[in-house]
């Protein structure tokens, strides 16, 4: 599997993807969504373009001929630390081990691009199975917890009011 770049020319495809996935009836056809938690938007055109302006930011892509089938956001945090956020699969294709593929490629862009040495990210506290399949994959939960971002519209409009977000963390060999 090789991830590359993405660019400018990919954001309208790549937002389309990325809200397919985490909202919305379209994610449901997936087991990994937002949708019960979480109405509007996932991410914007102006927030993806802002990543590709951001030298610590990677949003890379994965395509399967010419079409995106999944993509992942790494950000220099310095200090070895790297954040995988938006971590994306086509929803028809989640299950079949392209996120497992997608997240070892993802860990390898950010040791050997980034110089990372651990990578964090955050779920949230309510997606117990996506914790869970991150821990499967050597992510453990730090026990630290983040705010949601209530009342940003551009993260969503939340369906409940007890969502927060947990931490977890993997040390890259």
């Amino acid at each position: 599997m090789k991830l590359e770049l993405a660019a400018t020319d990919d954001l309208p495809v790549l937002h389309a993807l990325i809200e397919s996935a985490y909202r919305g009836d379209s994610a449901r056809v997936g087991w990994s969504h937002e949708a019960d938690l979480l109405d509007g938007q996932r991410t914007d055109l102006a927030e993806l373009d802002a990543a590709l302006a951001d030298p610590t930011q990677h949003l890379l892509v994965f395509r399967d001929g010419e079409r995106i089938a999944a993509c992942v956001s790494l950000t220099d945090r310095g200090h070895g630390l790297a954040y995988l956020g938006l971590l994306t699969v086509d929803p028809p294709r989640q299950a079949t081990g392209l996120g497992r593929m997608m997240l070892a490629a993802a860990e390898d862009h950010a040791t050997a691009d980034l110089g990372a040495e651990r990578i964090e990210l955050t779920v949230i506290a309510q997606r117990e199975e996506l914790a869970a399949w991150y821990g499967r994959r050597g992510y453990a939960l730090t026990g630290e917890r983040r705010p949601f971002p209530f009342g940003d519209r551009r993260f969503g409009i939340p369906r409940r009011d007890d969502l927060e977000f947990v931490v977890l963390e993997k040390t890259l060999s």
